[in-house]
């Protein structure tokens, strides 16, 4: 298992010219400086890593595909930290690493940059800022150049971090301030979801009004990404979808649609990936949906199914993005908003007409009531009088269950658990009152 760090910024052969940095990039090369005339066979593919450390398995199934041809690493700031890690690093024979820092949108029309990117046998995205992106690539031969490696080249392209947002046919851009969980549920409409957009950037295999996001868990992105999907479906009339990842995993796709986890799970039990979906039922668009109202969409407990996958170091754990049902290794949830509320129901199935709507009515804040809530670490519980609880689960924001007691237990105790968000379901005469809570 790699160790986690953040991506190395040593530099250890580096290339720069002056009349590059006037054409507003820089670039730094590793290996052969002669464009690889006689690559071996390459595979498409998209890798989307999460941010926060590279893995280094997705990596190397990334440069599997290139046939030991020239791999070019796009972004906005930083340096040559990719060089020498994927040239030497992980052990994957390529015949050049190259790095490109655009400083202005001017570089998106140099015909060496151009030519450098559609020359690549592999293209990767760093992290950094995507409204960069956004702003020096759309709409230019940049974004040409990616579509063409994408759907006529057919090599692998991968993204991390701000790379992996733009890795969607829609992403998400903001210019300013971004979107958390609170604006994003609170109001739908808030100014901060600028700059949303569908089907006029990248063109990506398998992501129709897909959109992305990453470090997820660590910056509590779940809630504002159920937003995002809202907003697609609700603007679109349409179904969306979702790929998210926990900061140090990737998610493969190959040609065939078949997506693949990559991680440290179980010795890092954050290490998860989800997949979401707006159900499929007649009337799957959002219950209220207004600026400055919070977000309700219900769906009978069933608004977004979404499947928690596991992320392993030899990415067992997969999901097929040609059906969206089919998926090995991981757990189906339901996650819904009620009043800008973000909540999960776990065990669920992959059967998005179903509702959960026979087991009872879920409204949180009505019929079950926790407290201290957030708690440092004592959690007390009432529920209405004269009903027969049969148990209660707490559990993490991945769906495993941390305690489970049997009666009707009154108290539970966080202690040892560290903080963050769980949820807790009481079961209680065929029906389950669930609400989130939060550890401090």
């Amino acid at each position: 298992m790699a160790a986690r760090h953040p991506i190395s910024l040593i530099v250890l052969l580096s290339f720069f010219s002056l009349p590059a940095f006037c054409q507003g990039y820089t670039n730094w090369i590793v290996g052969d400086t002669a464009d690889y005339a006689n690559p071996g066979t390459t595979l498409p593919g998209i890798v989307l890593a999460g941010g926060g450390g590279d893995n280094d398995q997705a990596m190397r199934w990334m440069l599997d595909r290139t046939g030991g041809g020239d791999v070019v690493v796009i972004r906005a700031s930083g340096s040559d930290g990719y060089n020498d890690y994927f040239y030497s690093e992980l052990g994957v024979g390529v015949n050049s690493v190259e790095t490109i820092r655009f400083e202005s949108g001017a570089a998106a029309e140099s015909p060496y940059v151009i030519n450098r990117i559609r020359d690549a046998e592999c293209l990767f995205i760093a992290g950094g800022d995507q409204y960069d992106y956004y702003a020096y690539w759309k709409d230019t031969p940049v974004e040409e150049a990616i579509n063409y490696l994408i759907n006529e080249k057919g090599v692998p392209v991968g993204g991390t971090s701000a790379g992996m947002a733009i890795l969607g046919q829609c992403y998400y851009t903001p210019s300013g301030s971004s979107l958390d969980a609170g604006e994003a549920l609170g109001n739908p409409y808030h100014p901060d979801y600028e700059i949303l957009g569908c089907n006029d950037f990248l063109d990506v295999p398998y992501s129709a009004y897909l959109v992305t996001d990453t470090h997820y868990e660590q910056r509590e992105r779940p809630g504002r990404h159920v937003g995002m999907l809202a907003r697609i479906a609700q603007e679109h009339n349409t179904r969306s979808f979702g790929i998210a990842a926990n900061e140090y995993t990737a998610v493969a796709i190959d040609e065939f649609g078949l997506a693949r986890a990559f991680g440290d799970y179980p010795e890092y039990e954050e290490d998860y990936v989800f997949f979401l979906q707006a159900n499929c039922q007649d009337e799957f668009l959002p219950e209220v949906m207004e600026e400055g109202v919070p977000l309700t969409w219900n769906r009978g407990r069933s608004a977004v199914k979404a499947y928690a996958l596991p992320a392993r170091p030899g990415g067992e754990g997969t999901f097929s993005l040609t059906d969206w049902q089919t998926g090995s290794g991981g757990e189906w949830q339901n996650w819904y908003v009620q009043d800008g509320e973000l909540m999960r129901a776990f065990d669920t199935g992959p059967d998005c007409a179903a509702v959960l709507s026979d087991l009872g009515d879920i409204v949180s804040g009505q019929q079950l009531i926790l407290f201290p809530n957030p708690t440092s670490g004592e959690l007390f519980l009432q529920w209405p009088a004269g009903r027969k609880v049969e148990g209660v689960e707490l559990r993490n924001a991945y769906g495993q269950v941390l305690r489970r007691e049997a009666g009707a237990v009154r108290e539970l105790s966080l202690q040892g658990l560290a903080p963050g968000v769980y949820f807790l379901e009481v079961k209680m005469e065929g029906k389950i009152l669930a609400r989130k809570l939060v550890k401090d």
